[in-house]
């Protein structure tokens, strides 16, 4: 059987605009195009993993909407276990995002059925956790359900992973202590860390303050630069595979299911980065969060120019 990956966190409807550029405050621009397309930080992990060979369940909450319907049918559609998605009486989550040329990307999101993810819920579904190998969570849902979840985690022994997005502020001091995987970006690593992260050098400093603070293993993404792995031993910098970009999101989400994926399987950790890096490069390479995530094939058959 493939390895068991569980995800704590959010589905969201992705509403998805291209414009030449990001707006500026107050300005209103003309778009290209809209679409739809389901997400969730949460969700869009679970697809990755799912697609990338593991055996994934999902723990979150869709609304008794339109949206919810759909973003459950998006995760049925890859055999994912839903027994722990539940319906509540309020909209579903929504992402608000406008992509520009460059493929740069502006996003707000609106938590909405996500809000509803309690650490009761957690509770209620304590035996998907048990039936776990890997368990990643992230921050698209309560505070308070996040940390109950990575220490239930740690308890049970699991590896657990948390990608801290979005991220604008440090960690609780006693969540760290059950991180098995930090996996920020930059951005995210500053904000945790209370440090400048801009280069290579500074990504190493973040990191060793953030293991300092008590996560066990430190992944920071650098977009186009790669990514930075940590353990408080050695620092190994991983340089990404060349690829046009043509949309940037949901990479940090590929990755870190990529990663999860390959981890489950038994890969060693430079083999699981590496598998990673390359199904979030693919990734890019298509517009969209969850249509734009590879296959375990895709990423098999890769090839860097």
């Amino acid at each position: 059987m493939p390895a068991k990956v569980v995800v704590i966190g959010s589905l969201n409807m992705d509403l998805v605009t291209r414009a030449p550029r990001l707006p500026r405050g107050g300005e209103t621009l003309i778009g290209q195009s809209f679409t739809t397309v389901s997400g969730g930080k949460g969700a869009n992990q679970a697809v990755a993993a799912a697609r990338l060979g593991a055996q994934v369940s999902m723990v979150g909450c869709v609304g008794s909407d339109a949206y919810g319907e759909a973003l459950r049918g998006a995760l049925l559609a890859e055999q994912i276990d839903c027994q722990a998605v539940c319906t509540v009486e309020d909209s579903s989550g929504v992402a608000l995002i406008v992509v520009d040329n460059n493929s740069q990307n502006a996003i707000v999101i609106v938590a909405g059925a996500n809000g509803a993810l309690t650490p009761e819920v957690i509770d209620r579904f304590d035996a998907v956790l048990q039936a776990a190998d890997v368990i990643i969570c992230q921050l698209e849902v309560p505070d308070a359900t996040v940390g109950h979840a990575l220490k239930r985690g740690h308890e049970l022994g699991k590896t657990v992973i948390l990608n801290p997005a979005p991220a604008s502020r440090p960690l609780p001091a006693d969540w760290y202590a059950a991180i098995d995987y930090l996996i920020p970006n930059e951005s995210e690593a500053s904000a945790l860390s209370g440090l400048p992260v801009d280069s290579l050098s500074t990504a190493e400093t973040a990191a060793a303050r953030l293991i300092a603070m008590g996560a066990g293993k430190v992944i920071i993404t650098l977009g186009s630069q790669g990514s930075l792995f940590a353990d408080g031993k050695r620092f190994e910098h991983f340089p990404a595979p060349k690829v046009k970009a043509v949309d940037t999101t949901a990479a940090g989400d590929t990755f870190v299911g990529g990663f999860a994926a390959a981890l489950a399987a038994g890969k060693s950790e430079v083999e699981a980065i590496r598998f990673g890096q390359v199904a979030a490069a693919l990734s890019v390479t298509r517009a969209g969060a969850q249509p734009s995530i590879p296959t375990l094939s895709d990423v098999q058959a890769f090839k860097a120019p």
